[in-house]
This record gives C-alpha cells, sequence and structure tokens, in this order.
C-alpha cells in the first residue's frame, strides 16, 4: 500500500479545520498547528452559501448543519426611514431547488464547533505559533515559538488575513482598505420582538446600511452596520467597538433598527480590508487555503465558502501523488504538480469572486430618495451571486492517475 501523506496546516480557523476535514477523508495524516493555546471560534454569524453546504453534506456534517443553522425563508429589502418592506425574495425552498444545496446562516462558533468534532483526536494541535518555515527539498520543517519543531510532506497555509505562510511565499503587501468598517455583534431574539427570526434583512440607508440574519435556530440575530470609515483602522475583526457610536449612527432610522441597536450590549469592529489577488498560490510542496490566499470583503458572504471549495479541490489534486509516487524523489515532483494543479483550478475562481466583492452584495442597494431602484437592483444581486452559489467544487476536476495495483 503507498503511504499517504504527512500534512501540516498551520491554522485552526474554519479554513483550517475544513482543510483537515477533507485531506483526513482522504486518508492523509494530517496535523493543524494552531498559535492559541485553547482554540476556539469568537465572532458572530456568518452566510454558509450552497457552493459551501453541498460540500459539507457530502462529508457527512448536513444533519449537524440542519440542526445549528438556519436557512432563512427570505430576504427583504426594507426603508431606512419608515421601515415598510419594499421588496422580498424568496429563499428557503425556493434557492434548494435552484442550487441544488441549502443556504445557511449559522454562528461561526457553531461551524467550528462542527468542524472540529469531525476530526479524529489529536489533529489539532493548540500552542503551536509558527515562526519560520524551510522547504528543504525532500520535506517542509517548521519551527514553532517556543522551540518546538516538525516535518511534513506537504504544508498549507490557512493562517488567515495576516499569513506568515503567504508573506514568506510572495513577499509583504499592502492592505486594500475598502474606507468602510463593519460594526458587528449579536442580540437575543426576545430583545427585538418585533424582527423576524427566519429573514435575511437589509435597510440602506443615506450613509449606512444595516444587515440583520438569523443564528442559532432563530433565537439570536446577528447585526452587521456598514459604515464609512475615513481611518486606517487596525485591521481586524474582533476589535472592540462602541454601541454609543452603533446609536449615533443610527440615529433618526425607523422604529425597528433603533430598537435593534438600542438592545445592543456589545459590538466589534471590522475595518474592511482586502487584497490584490496573488498571481501565484504554490511553490514546491507549500500552498495557501481561504484568506490567507484570498483575503476577501464580505459583500457577497463567499469567504467561509470559498474556503471549503479551496479544501475540496486540494483534497483530490494531493491524492495524486499519495496515490502514485513509489520514491520520495517521485513523490516530491508529483506533489508540486499537484499544488500547480489546485492553484489552476482555484486562483482564477476566487479571483473572479474577490474582486467582484469590492463592488457587490447590499453596497448596490440605495435608498429610495437617492434613485434606488429596490425590486430591479434585488433581482441583479441575486444574479450576481447565483454563478458562484450554483458552482461545484467538485465536479469537473482533472482525473486522477490509476491508483498502483
Amino acid at each position: 500500500m503507498v503511504p499517504k501523506l504527512r500534512i501540516a496546516v498551520v491554522g485552526g480557523g474554519i479554513g483550517g479545520l475544513v482543510a483537515a476535514l477533507a485531506l483526513t477523508r482522504k486518508g492523509h495524516e494530517v496535523r493543524v498547528f494552531e498559535q492559541a493555546p485553547h482554540p476556539r471560534e469568537t465572532g458572530v454569524g456568518m452566510h454558509l452559501g450552497p457552493n459551501g453546504s453541498r460540500l459539507l453534506e457530502r462529508w457527512g456534517l448536513g444533519e449537524r448543519l440542519r440542526a445549528l443553522g438556519v436557512r432563512p425563508t427570505g430576504m427583504e429589502v426594507r426603508d431606512w426611514s419608515h421601515g415598510g418592506t419594499l421588496v422580498r425574495q424568496p429563499m428557503g425552498e425556493e434557492w434548494l431547488a435552484e442550487f441544488g444545496a441549502p443556504y445557511y446562516t449559522i454562528h461561526r462558533a457553531d461551524l467550528h464547533t462542527v468542524l472540529g468534532e469531525s476530526l479524529p483526536s489529536g489533529v489539532v494541535r493548540p500552542g503551536h505559533r509558527l515562526e519560520r518555515f524551510t522547504d528543504t527539498g525532500r520535506e517542509v520543517r517548521l519551527e514553532f515559538a517556543g522551540g518546538s519543531t516538525a516535518e511534513a510532506d506537504v504544508l498549507i497555509g490557512a493562517d488567515g488575513a495576516h499569513s506568515l505562510v503567504r508573506r514568506t511565499l510572495a513577499g509583504p503587501d499592502t492592505a486594500v482598505f475598502s474606507g468602510q468598517s463593519a460594526l458587528r455583534g449579536v442580540v437575543a431574539r426576545d430583545q427585538v420582538p418585533a424582527l423576524p427570526g427566519d429573514t435575511l434583512l437589509v435597510w440602506a440607508g443615506p450613509d449606512a446600511r444595516m444587515l440583520v440574519y438569523p443564528v442559532r435556530g432563530g433565537q439570536f440575530l446577528t447585526f452587521v452596520a456598514v459604515v464609512p470609515d475615513p481611518r486606517r483602522r487596525l485591521e481586524s475583526w474582533t476589535a472592540r467597538g462602541e454601541p454609543d457610536e452603533l446609536a449615533a449612527r443610527f440615529d433618526g432610522w425607523n422604529p425597528d433598527v433603533k430598537s435593534l441597536v438600542a438592545a445592543v450590549r456589545e459590538t466589534r469592529r471590522w475595518a474592511l480590508y482586502d487584497r490584490e489577488p496573488l498571481a501565484r498560490w504554490s511553490s514546491g510542496a507549500v500552498t495557501l487555503l481561504g484568506d490567507a490566499a484570498h483575503p476577501m470583503l464580505p459583500h457577497h458572504g463567499q469567504g467561509v465558502s470559498q474556503a471549503v471549495e479551496d479544501a475540496a479541490v486540494l483534497a483530490h489534486c494531493l491524492d495524486a501523488p499519495a496515490r502514485v509516487a513509489s520514491s520520495s524523489a517521485a513523490r516530491r515532483g508529483l506533489i508540486a504538480d499537484a499544488l500547480d494543479a489546485y492553484d489552476g483550478v482555484r486562483r482564477p475562481h476566487t479571483t473572479r469572486v474577490q474582486l467582484g466583492s469590492r463592488g457587490g452584495g447590499s453596497q448596490r442597494l440605495l435608498p429610495e430618495e437617492d434613485g434606488g431602484e429596490s425590486t430591479g437592483t434585488m433581482s441583479s444581486l441575486v444574479r450576481d451571486v447565483s454563478w458562484i452559489q450554483r458552482h461545484d467544487a467538485e465536479a469537473g476536476l482533472p482525473p486522477l492517475p490509476p491508483a498502483p495495483h
């Protein structure tokens, strides 16, 4: 039997865990090195599009997603001043039929927990902060703070927007600031009983937008307030925000938004940055995945789903060296070829999604007094992302060489 690959994943967030899940399903020996001593996901809710959920369902997580996620029945654009519904886009069963998989809103911590519980014991290694790595031509050697080391056949950088692996591969880069921040948090729905627990809501005002969607069975609502921000702030999605600032931003809006803001006890500021797409993700036996490869703005709600797609394609491509190589030299060449194939499949796709996020999503909604045409714009927003959500990353992949007898 040809031995499987030893694979090191740097970063124990959602991207790192979903990579580990896809790779362990193929029989590889995977270790996820996470710098936090006690790994846990923070943050608020997130979107899991059909392009992501279809893969996770195939990998056996459908029941858990149904238990913890919410399938919104629709999306409504409401007027920022008087609060009336301007247009409603059905979702739920209609989107399931259209895209072949469910659309979920789910708390980040819940998805992180599901992925962690799906991995074999010992895969995640907390308390390992990568300081440097060296590709020796035979293996990749990792060095961690405190002096510990590890060796692997393949290194995957899933270490987020501030990725050390990316900087080592591609050199320093400059974060591109959008001129906006997102003030985010979670409120219990019983604090805002007038708001539904099964609907995506968007209010587009003159100089801000408020998005609200359900998580945890509709018992909680995640809010995302996108506001102009002239300052280049710390690039972090967990920096502390101020509820008083949130209240001031939405003073004079409709009663539903004001009641939501009044219920907020804690908020986080996410200064919205991305980066220019890379010309290459892989070098030798090292590659990138998720935000480390393609940090993108959140306006298409695709950050996590694109990481899931990355993991699916990468696991497929790495099957070639695992199945064929009979010597270390042959295996090494096939690893590089496999990562090149992964890069070639994924990078053009994520570049299109990444650049489209800059001007897409709710940014295109205007208040009615500014000439907004809510019905037409809503239809165009759905068309903007339908090609993304219809995509099946496991369909049409390059064939693998036959396994040895």
